[in-house]
């Protein structure tokens, strides 16, 4: 069930550290009510992980609302992306080449999307990303492929380590590289990555409650 206090709280964290920062509200495994709620309280930023998931509870929605954009915060695999394209308007997970070979056949639509770079601070193996010390030569093929609405860098901790130590590394790099602002912070940790100045933090379960 969506809770309208908690993300009066976030926004109230975010305008006290006199942040830019926008919530991503991750809505996946949620109902469609749910984020009908949401909605009806003034939200405008959702996140999903699976295309079909999102295309079944936003389609429609999308349709209706133009104000809505829909983020997609999990893998994206390489034979979902035409559909994906039709419906997301920000992407959170470039990994990969093979992902970006798949994107540069949509040359038109790609212009239109932001995209963020999977960094995997942590190296961990169970994990999608590129690991740091790689992630200027990836953002050198986004180009080379034709994608080159990188916005920024995205990253998620390992569950437990210090999230500080990892908001970092995508801090320094996203200087480096002449970045814009990273997709850093979820439920867990948001409130260490608000000292980033993050564009996005994608927070789900402190908004609607554990999963179903």
């Amino acid at each position: 069930m969506f809770s309208f206090e908690e993300y009066k709280k976030i926004r109230k964290n975010i305008g006290f550290l006199d942040k830019k920062t926008e919530i991503v509200a991750i809505s996946k495994n949620h109902p469609l009510e749910d984020v009908e709620k949401a909605i009806s309280c003034g939200l405008e930023i959702f996140g999903e992980n699976r295309v079909q998931e999102a295309k079944l509870k936003f389609e429609e929605i999308k349709e209706k609302n133009k104000k809505i954009k829909l983020h997609l915060t999990g893998p994206l695999q390489t034979n979902k992306v035409n559909n994906a394209l039709q419906l997301f308007d920000v992407f959170h997970t470039l990994d990969r080449e093979k992902l970006l070979k798949e994107l540069s056949k949509f040359p038109e639509i790609i212009k239109q999307k932001s995209f963020f770079v999977q960094l995997n601070t942590g190296k961990e193996t169970t994990k999608s990303g590129i690991f740091p010390e790689d992630a200027k030569r990836f953002i050198e093929l986004c180009k080379n492929y034709g994608v080159n609405n990188i916005e920024g860098l995205m990253c998620i901790p390992p569950i437990n380590d210090n999230p500080k130590k990892h908001f970092l590394i995508v801090d320094e790099l996203t200087r480096e590289f002449g970045l814009g602002r990273p997709s850093i912070g979820m439920s867990s940790d948001y409130e260490h990555a608000l000292s980033f100045d993050p564009k996005y933090i994608r927070v789900g379960t402190i908004l609607f409650g554990k999963r179903i």
